[in-house]
């Protein structure tokens, strides 16, 4: 039976070893020793002193005419050095997953007030700043669109075809919709299928600007507020200060 063990059922006994040396109770004990010392690895990793104090009262409560086994003794030295070095790979963990966390909440806070460029389908509309949504199209070869750009509600405000050159290129809307009424300002998202010279499909992607309006530090990464949406700092491809 692990030492460990045996001490854990001494410690939450509220006792200390026999110095009779009695085969009896120790086998009595048996089962209840080694399901403590399941709970006992869990709570050792956890506490590092807990961990010297039985091993201490094990040698200096040991039966003098039944000695500690060197073998044994030997293992639980080990099992001592490697609770030892789980305990440290576990704090150091912590520390580097706090500094990864500091420099990103510093990286986002840098980026309020700039300009960034972040991969999306979703721009901002302001009439009021005569501001239309604007998107950052890229197709790589020459292709015939059509652009669905529909609001925050699901409904499509404007519908058209557009002709892209292979490369990036910008594309706006500026609120009119397809029956000539006004959109209101807010979120509208662009939807695109183009097509080839020959007929193909073309992958076109995507990306919007905006200007980093807030920074969310109580999300895990931290968010940007770009165009009244969240943002996660990865999405960012460009920024302009």
């Amino acid at each position: 039976m692990s030492i460990l063990s045996t001490l854990v059922q001494n410690n939450n006994a509220g006792s200390t070893p026999s110095s009779s040396g009695s085969s009896g109770s120790g086998s009595s004990g048996a089962s209840a020793a080694q399901a403590a010392g399941t709970s006992a690895s869990q709570q050792l990793a956890g506490n590092f002193d807990t961990f010297l104090q039985l091993l201490t009262t094990q040698l200096q409560n040991q039966d003098p005419l039944s000695p500690l086994d060197t073998n044994q003794f030997t293992q639980q030295l080990v099992e001592f050095a490697g609770v030892e070095q789980q305990v440290n790979m576990n704090t150091n963990m912590q520390t580097l997953i706090s500094m990864q966390q500091t420099t990103e909440a510093t990286s986002a806070l840098q980026l309020a007030g700039s300009t960034v460029t972040v991969g999306g389908n979703s721009a901002t509309l302001s009439n009021a700043t005569n501001s239309p949504a604007t998107w950052s199209l890229t197709s790589p070869t020459p292709a015939t669109a059509q652009v669905t750009v529909t609001s925050s509600a699901g409904t499509t405000a404007y519908s058209g075809k557009l002709s892209l050159n292979a490369g990036t290129q910008s594309y706006s809307w500026n609120g009119q919709g397809s029956n000539g009424q006004t959109w209101p300002d807010g979120t509208y998202t662009l939807s695109i299928t183009a097509t080839g010279a020959n007929g193909q499909a073309v992958t076109v992607s995507s990306q919007v600007q905006g200007v980093v309006s807030g920074v969310n530090l109580t999300s895990n990464p931290p968010t940007l507020t770009v165009g009244g949406q969240n943002i996660q700092i990865s999405q960012v491809t460009s920024i302009t200060h």
